[in-house]
């Protein structure tokens, strides 16, 4: 019966274009013409007010555009990524997105058994020759974090630290944290940044324990880059008396008195590239995908713009905005200053 209504339908596709062919020659494109079919994977939920949730929303986006069809799955555990992966390749999805480093090398041994499919994982490239039907990215992620350090120091009123909370203990978070105490050390003379890796993303008390403590040595500005975890140390930066700064997501409404602005990542961005890429033919195969941060970055303050000048000085922001937008053009090469 399946192959009756395979074929019933592929007779009916057909009926169609000829038809349209006859009314109108320059038609067979358009009738001829398939969606852009795109799934993304997710190890989180779409809820998380972050990572996942920008995503899924700018998949949901794209989903509502003429030309692509959407799919999604949330919460998978490691252990069944590559059964979720293939289930999505085997039902002929034309781009499969893997959200998260979990994705790296698992897409290297999954790619090549679907040559006619794409793959794009939100992480570092994980080895120098990757299947030439993957694509990774790096997501400016210290770019970010320097400018964060760089504004945390700027609005510092001891100048004595300012404070990074991490999440999961990898390489990643480990340079994110170095890059924000280049970004406030380099920034401002004298001031020292601080920072804890609490290993883990999703718990709120370890990250509250974290701003807590490094308040108490000095740090008066607290960011994060840790998600759940990241909602704790906004909650003990605020409480400990620090001013705090947002990450991800816009968090205004966390600390809308204590959050100068909110590094917003624009992961929906991230996606509808890569689907655009796929349909358009130009998708980074066996490459790692470079946005600037001033493109894969957004800052956001709410209602009040891209910062609360009751937090922020206007001789503090204009500063930072010289740093931000040298970042963004490579004059400053963060690359080049952690190692």
């Amino acid at each position: 019966m399946m192959v009756r209504r395979q074929v019933l339908k592929s007779i009916a596709v057909g009926a169609l274009v000829a038809l349209a062919v006859a009314l109108n020659p320059l038609a067979i494109s358009i009738a001829a013409a398939k969606d852009t079919r795109v799934a993304l994977i997710m190890t989180g939920p779409i809820t998380d007010g972050g990572w996942a949730q920008l995503a899924y929303e700018g998949l949901a986006e794209l989903g509502n555009r003429d030309g692509f069809e959407v799919a999604y799955a949330e919460n998978v555990k490691q252990a069944s990524i590559t059964r979720v992966v293939q289930g999505y390749a085997d039902d002929g999805y034309d781009l499969i997105i893997g959200h998260g480093y979990e994705f790296g090398s698992a897409f290297i041994e999954i790619a090549p058994e679907y040559p006619d499919q794409k793959f794009f994982a939100s992480t570092f490239k994980p080895a120098d020759t990757v299947p030439s039907n993957t694509g990774y990215a790096d997501l400016a992620y210290y770019d970010a974090s320097y400018g964060a350090g760089a504004l945390a120091a700027l609005i510092s009123e001891k100048k004595q630290a300012v404070g990074y909370v991490g999440g999961g203990d990898n390489p990643t978070q480990q340079r994110m944290m170095k890059s924000f105490i280049a970004g406030a050390e380099r920034t401002t003379s004298g001031i020292k940044g601080l920072g804890i890796i609490t290993g883990d993303y999703d718990n709120a008390g370890r990250g509250r324990e974290s701003a807590i403590t490094m308040a108490a040595n000095g740090a008066d500005v607290i960011w994060h880059g840790a998600n759940v975890t990241g909602l704790g140390a906004i909650q003990g930066g605020v409480s400990a008396g620090a001013k705090v700064l947002g990450c991800y997501s816009d968090q205004t409404s966390l600390a809308a008195d204590k959050m100068g602005t909110s590094f917003v990542m624009n992961l929906g961005w991230m996606v509808q590239q890569m689907a655009e890429a796929v349909a358009a033919n130009t998708f980074p195969s066996g490459q790692e995908w470079q946005p600037k941060v001033t493109d894969m970055w957004s800052l956001k303050a709410g209602d009040k713009g891209d910062h609360n000048s009751d937090v922020v000085s206007d001789a503090a922001w204009s500063a930072f905005q010289k740093i931000w937008d040298d970042l963004g053009t490579g004059s400053i090469k963060v690359a080049e200053i952690v190692k």
